[in-house]
């Protein structure tokens, strides 16, 4: 309306026909009708030079642009492979620093100047930052440096491979694909059978997710993957000579897959592939609580009351780690039964009773509680003197021992002998020395 009447006033005194000024009226009631719902919207003519920033992922039936996409993706990887260093121009790299070195100082490790390595930079055609004057710098640093930088970017675009989705991070059947293919180049794995190989991809498999996505989402980024050892640890059994110690204490050798999946095997004395509650309880020292064994079954992934491999797995990886933040997570959820995200005195006299139940059928005198009580809160120290969090068993550093207190007879039993274990230990090596 107000548009209207400012359109009318401009011809009042105007000798135009009556029809001149309708058309008239028309369009500049359109034009200006069109700049005032812009300008309620907020919009302007800026978002015309904005570049496309988004571009929607080709549904599941789009079965040509889906196609389209895997092909570009693979062609862009290949395009970033080429760009690394391959192994003639590391040579070359290494040539030319051993070839530009300075004389040493007070070591015996070859070093180069900076001026030295601004002429190695030139002639290897890497770019070199002029803003930093290190007097010098040690060859061998710097070239394994470079190596790790080349690595790490050869097993991104690896992986990049076997992200389906092309959103930098992986599910759970895309990394059992890549360990699948990535077997036949582990030396250290060529003695497997080739019908052992999903359960080993299962083992492998999970060790990256249950540390890696906590949330359970199904998924974990292609940079957490780079970021943690395991892949180092997973590549590490490319060397045929490792010893016999790093192959035990490494998750991913044969040894020790081949050690958990021996110990479910075991387990399993009915022989139907799952593990009940009774059977699991001969886990490890076979000193589990039946009380902490019923959270298990209670809060874990079960069928029909029965635990597979996979959910074995997880139970496994969290007791063998009960260091690590993960695995006190997965413990700390069993352990709070009212989901309220701390654990009381009532819910630790809850565990605790269990450990003192079986204390009376190993014929040991039961420990007070209020004794155990004190010392847990004495070791964590948590923010609020009535209850612990997860946050604070972690900050505390002894998360592992209050843990073991609560749910495991031989933890306790470790942590209550401690010193006489520790001076047992120390006659031990004294002995071992005084040895002829």
């Amino acid at each position: 309306i107000i548009i209207m009447s400012v359109i009318k006033s401009l011809f009042v005194t105007d000798g135009r026909t009556e029809e001149e000024k309708k058309a008239e009226e028309t369009e500049l009631f359109t034009k200006y009708y069109t700049e005032w719902k812009r300008g309620e919207k907020g919009e302007d003519d800026s978002f015309k030079h904005i570049p496309r920033f988004y571009y929607r992922l080709p549904a599941e039936d789009e079965v040509l642009l889906q196609k389209l996409r895997e092909e570009s993706r693979a062609v862009f990887l290949q395009r970033k492979s080429r760009e690394l260093l391959d192994n003639e121009e590391l040579q070359n790299l290494w040539f030319l620093l051993d070839k530009h070195q300075v004389p040493p100082t007070t070591s015996d490790e070859a070093m180069i100047s900076y001026e030295s390595f601004l002429k190695v930079g030139e002639k290897a055609g890497m770019f070199v930052s002029r803003s930093l004057h290190p007097i010098r710098i040690s060859i061998m640093q710097f070239f394994n440096y470079v190596m790790r930088k080349v690595w790490l970017h050869q097993t991104r675009i690896g992986l990049s491979l076997y992200d389906v989705a092309g959103q930098g991070y992986l599910r759970e059947s895309d990394l059992e694909n890549y360990i699948l293919e990535l077997i036949p180049t582990l030396p250290q794995l060529d003695g497997l059978e080739k019908s052992f190989y999903s359960f080993y991809v299962c083992t492998a498999v999970r060790k990256f997710f249950f540390f890696l996505d906590p949330l359970h989402t199904g998924k974990i980024k292609i940079q957490d993957i780079l970021a943690c050892s395991f892949l180092d640890d997973l590549l590490e059994l490319r060397d045929e000579e490792l010893s016999k110690e790093s192959q035990e204490s490494n998750w991913f050798s044969a040894p020790s897959a081949l050690r958990v999946y021996g110990q479910y095997l075991n387990l399993d004395k009915d022989h139907n592939g799952m593990l009940s509650k009774e059977e699991l309880s001969r886990y490890g020292t076979g000193t589990l609580t039946s009380v902490f064994l019923d959270r298990v079954y209670q809060e874990c992934l079960t069928y029909d009351g029965e635990m597979d491999y996979k959910t074995y797995l997880d139970f496994v990886l969290a007791l063998e780690n009960r260091k690590e933040p993960a695995a006190l997570q997965y413990i700390f959820k069993l352990l709070d039964m009212e989901n309220k995200g701390s654990l009381n005195v009532f819910a630790l006299n809850y565990f605790f009773r269990a450990i003192q139940e079986q204390m009376k059928i190993h014929g040991q005198e039961p420990v007070s509680f209020q004794d155990v009580k004190d010392e847990i809160f004495d070791m964590v120290k948590p923010k609020d003197p009535y209850k612990i969090t997860l946050q604070d068993l972690v900050n505390s550093g002894q998360g592992d021992t209050v843990t073991s207190i609560l749910i495991d007879l031989n933890g306790f039993w470790t942590y209550e002998n401690r010193e006489v274990l520790v001076a047992n230990d120390t006659d031990s090596n004294t002995a071992d020395l005084d040895d002829p």
